[in-house]
């Protein structure tokens, strides 16, 4: 199978040392999300019992933190097209670092919905701005740099769950996450003045100027079914960053140390698989992989949820994160090659849906099934995305050559393409906003 790769002859022993120096920093920008997200997964029961929240009033919080990241993402986009995703990145990562400390301060569940809507706005800042600034890199490094970047993101995230516990059952939240304050701006003044300098020799262009625009009429329903698949996945990332933690203590009875491990297990497999991920597609082709990581991932949801075994819960998150690994950003990928900057754009909205929406609508179904059961939706939804995966058919590199005579273009659910035709018209304006806002998340595709 022939697969789209970049030039690999240059060694970076040929690049420019700022280039090198930028690749480091956006690596540390990508790990300190992470490292900032994984220590909010990890005291999230901690600050749930000081505000006295139940799973629907958690849910609720969590839902305000969602809405602040999807809120966020849009104006992050425009403005990293306009000022620079440099500039932006390191704003949005400092306003992140001081961010962090407000869920910790709050006593009552008014005031941490207050505080996570503040909170989700600087993580959906920092996480557009630092994919736009690794396209960015990425373009003039001439090699696939994005995996290996999301997987700092998931090291990031270890770190960060790994710490928390073990600081949950002798530190406050408060004084924890303050420290994470000061060690965030630390990394940041070290990091910062090479994101600072990035915009000043980026390119007009990471994605070129014979970007293709896609075709409106055919790839269109593809890639909302690339965007369901994405979003499928990313709902279980979803769940267990902001849930998985809570049931292994409340639900099984798990130390806090034990309970932090479960995320920081799903965090690592996942940053392993990713690191893999290029091997993987290699060896068994894109469809494969996707189709059975999401059905590695809905087993390994089932025996977490109902096996009633802290070590089977733990095995269950694990094999949950190796099948996610790869599935969001190949369908990402995939679309971007089928539709361009406005296929990206259509296709991450409805996948950051479902990674941002999936934890309040588990909060909202915990409050009234449990926890257990609340959690088995992950694995209905990785079904989901195997069975849309199967719907697209054909070899997936004829989606990413759509132009090449002989290629048979991927069938369509026929109830998707009935819904697509009827919602185009009233989109058309919605995915021009969209595409204006992320402009600068083209993911390179080189055939």
């Amino acid at each position: 199978m022939t697969l789209p790769v970049l030039d690999r002859a240059r060694s970076s022993l040929d690049l420019p040392g700022p280039l090198r120096r930028l690749r480091v920093a956006v690596a540390v920008l990508f790990a300190l999300d992470g490292f900032v997200f994984g220590t909010w997964a990890a005291r999230i029961p901690d600050v749930s019992a000081r505000v006295g929240a139940s799973h629907g009033a958690l849910g609720i919080a969590v839902l305000c933190l969602s809405l602040g990241a999807l809120a966020c993402m849009q104006v992050t986009g425009a403005l990293a097209a306009r000022l620079g995703a440099g500039r932006v990145a390191l704003a949005a990562a400092v306003l992140l670092a001081l961010a962090v400390v407000l869920p910790g301060t709050a006593t009552s569940v008014p005031q941490l919905c207050a505080a996570l809507l503040v909170f989700g706005a600087a993580t959906g800042a920092v996480n557009v701005a630092a994919n736009s600034l690794g396209v960015q890199v990425e373009a003039r490094w001439g090699r696939p740099l994005l995996p290996s970047l999301h997987a700092g993101f998931s090291f990031g995230g270890l770190a960060g769950a790994l710490v928390g516990g073990l600081l949950s059952g002798a530190v406050g939240v408060a004084p924890h996450l303050a420290g994470v304050v000061v060690a965030g701006l630390a990394v940041l003044a070290w990091i910062g003045p090479a994101l600072a300098r990035a915009d000043a020799a980026a390119p007009r262009s990471a994605a070129g100027p014979t970007e293709e625009r896609p075709d409106r009429r055919g790839p269109t329903a593809v890639l909302v079914v690339l965007g369901a698949i994405a979003g499928c996945t990313a709902y279980g990332e979803g769940a267990l960053t902001d849930w998985g933690a809570l049931y292994l203590r409340e639900d099984l009875g798990a130390t806090p140390l034990l309970a932090s491990a479960g995320y920081a297990g799903f965090s690592l497999a996942m940053a392993c698989g990713r690191l893999a991920g290029s091997a993987l597609v290699v060896r068994f082709g894109e469809e494969r992989l996707l189709v059975g990581g999401a059905l590695l991932a809905a087993a390994g949801m089932v025996t977490a949820a109902w096996s009633g075994s802290v070590t089977l819960a733990l095995v269950g998150f694990v094999l949950v994160g190796l099948g996610l690994a790869n599935v969001f950003p190949l369908a990402i990928a995939r679309a971007g090659a089928l539709g361009g900057a406005a296929g990206v754009a259509l296709a991450s909205t409805v996948g950051y849906s479902g990674l941002l929406g999936g934890p309040p609508l588990l909060g909202f179904l915990a409050e009234s099934t449990g926890l257990p059961f609340a959690l088995t939706t992950v694995s209905g939804f990785a079904v989901v995305a195997a069975l849309l995966v199967r719907s697209l058919g054909g070899d997936p590199v004829s989606v990413r050559r759509p132009t090449v005579p002989g290629l048979r273009r991927p069938a369509v659910p026929a109830v998707v393409t009935w819904a697509t035709a009827r919602l185009q018209p009233v989109g058309l304006g919605a995915r021009t906003n969209v595409r204006r806002a992320v402009d600068d998340l083209r993911i390179l595709a080189v055939t």
